[in-house]
């Protein structure tokens, strides 16, 4: 009814028998995989990771059950959450292939072969498993994302990777080997039977039936390609820090340090291997970004896709600071450098996205999470990138040469890196601006908005029905925890917890452009 209706309060009649059953029956997981899902949706992600964690997900579970909540915390701020649930799994992965190795070796000292090839194949089926060697790739990214605020750090993750060539091996291994699929796609609810499918995001379309493995086909067809494109993205961040520092440095010294012509052409390799990803050849997607930063190309792509290409523009800019390669096409709408281009394309989409955005409380599968990913991966990427820029151009301890055509390039590449930073702060205030007009509002607003869309004609009937039985069965003999579970059972609290969770979301996000924006600030001090 809320697919067909859009009526929230089918939506919130849905979860509140779902947790009146809990009040009775609180073990039943199936309840509570339900409710992860509806929580998600509707953007309340700290209540449904609670509701998660209360299943009490171990072992083996973890990679057959973690697909409910991993795919959405993965693209959310809570990143000491997520930092949790990818420690755990990947800890339970690493230990179980120890004790694999020990159990094999055990099994073949008694010459039970049976047992020596099903722990094998067991192994091995686990280490191509997509949702691990995803994991293994996100986690890392995490630390980049939570660190980009400090490039000393950035460059002690990165070199903790092999700068990143770590997962470009992964990366040619993948493509050699079948991914497998360990998800126990059975518990998921109907409206969304695969991670990267949710029928609620679209129009209603009327009940079909579309066979799961026909979905699971795609779903592993877009798994594959977004491990191999995630795969590439520390390289290319220490590609980019790497690429524009020491173009800064040439300009600095007269015969100083150019940028290595192996790793410009190590980053041009990537860049036409990400624009592949996006089903365009590189010099089409360069002309695409030009097009659409100056306005002259429209640019419909799917919200998926949108992160995607704000990385390539970002990236792009970090090349081309070495290569100087593009060349921009005459006309006052047309960027002037690779630095406008990307504050453009950033600048764009932002306000885009929080043009169309509702208030987060009546707008459940909104862009939030979209947001999020473009404040905290493309941008977040861009400022290290600044940030490199300007350590080079201003090396502790050297006094700056005036005068001549260096100082007169340094120049010019600090008013770029000037307008760049101040684009993105104001890109970013927009953001913060938005976040506090949804955080402000009072708690007694929020709680009134969402429990009348209950009590209006329409959505409400069942619930309603249950809130008389609950009354006349509180008199009756049911036994001490039944009746204690009734009494305590409180509609209110439901719809309090749904409205907490949505303020602790947008409050970690909120904290993040925060950080953000003071890092912006203390690097145009240096400038």
């Amino acid at each position: 009814l809320f697919w067909r209706t859009r009526d929230l309060g089918y939506l919130l009649e849905s979860i509140m028998i779902l947790e009146f059953g809990l009040t009775i029956r609180r073990y039943v997981w199936q309840y509570k995989i339900l409710l992860v899902h509806l929580y998600t949706y509707w953007n309340s992600l700290p209540l449904a990771y609670e509701r998660y964690k209360s299943l009490d997900v171990k072992n083996i579970l973890l990679e057959t059950v973690s697909h409910h909540i991993l795919p959405q915390m993965l693209v959310s701020p809570l990143w000491a959450d997520l930092n949790d649930l990818l420690k755990d799994y990947l800890k339970f992965m690493d230990d179980h292939f120890r004790e694999s190795a020990d159990l094999t070796f055990l099994a073949y000292r008694h010459r039970n072969y049976s047992k020596v090839i099903e722990f094998v194949q067991f192994k091995e089926r686990l280490q191509c498993s997509g949702q691990y060697i995803m994991a293994k790739i996100e986690s890392p990214i995490l630390q980049l994302k939570q660190n980009s605020n400090n490039i000393t750090e950035e460059e002690s993750i990165l070199e903790n990777l092999r700068c990143g060539t770590h997962f470009m091996e992964l990366s040619n291994e993948i493509r050699s080997k079948s991914l497998t699929f360990n998800e126990d796609l059975k518990l998921r609810p109907w409206w969304t039977p695969t991670s990267d499918k949710n029928y609620l995001l679209g129009p209603f379309e009327g009940v079909s039936y579309c066979p799961r493995e026909n979905m699971m086909k795609q779903t592993e067809s877009n798994v594959l390609k977004t491990v191999e494109k995630r795969s590439l993205l520390p390289r290319m961040i220490y590609l980019s820090m790497y690429s524009a520092s020491t173009s800064v440095k040439g300009s600095i010294e007269a015969n100083g340090s150019v940028v290595d012509p192996k790793f410009s052409s190590e980053l041009k390799m990537l860049l036409e291997r990400y624009a592949k990803f996006l089903e365009f050849p590189f010099q089409d997607a360069i002309e695409l970004v030009l097009g659409v930063s100056s306005g002259q190309k429209p640019f419909e792509v799917p919200n998926s896709d949108i992160i995607d290409w704000m990385n390539f523009a970002v990236f792009l800019n970090a090349w081309n600071l070495s290569s100087h390669e593009i060349s921009f096409p005459d006309g006052k709408d047309s960027p002037s450098t690779t630095w406008n281009l990307v504050n453009t394309l950033l600048r764009k989409y932002v306000f885009d996205k929080i043009e169309s955005a509702g208030p987060i409380i009546s707008s459940p599968g909104g862009d939030l999470p979209l947001l999020v990913q473009l404040v905290t991966e493309p941008l977040a990427w861009h400022a290290l990138i600044i940030n490199s820029c300007i350590r080079s151009l201003h090396p502790s301890g050297k006094k700056k040469k005036k005068g001549g055509p260096v100082d007169q390039s340094n120049s010019q590449l600090s008013n770029e890196l000037l307008n760049s930073i101040q684009s993105l702060c104001d890109t970013i205030e927009v953001v913060s601006k938005w976040l506090k007009e949804q955080l402000k509002k009072p708690s007694d607003e929020k709680f009134e908005y969402i429990f009348s869309a209950v009590e209006k004609n329409g959505p409400g009937k069942v619930f309603k029905t249950l809130e008389t039985c609950v009354e006349q069965m509180k008199g009756v003999e049911l036994g001490d925890r039944i009746l204690e579970s009734l009494q305590s059972w409180a509609p209110a609290d439901v719809v309090r917890n749904i409205s907490a969770g949505q303020d602790g979301l947008l409050s970690e996000f909120l904290k993040i452009c925060e950080l953000k924006i003071k890092s912006l600030q203390a690097l145009r001090l240096q400038l």
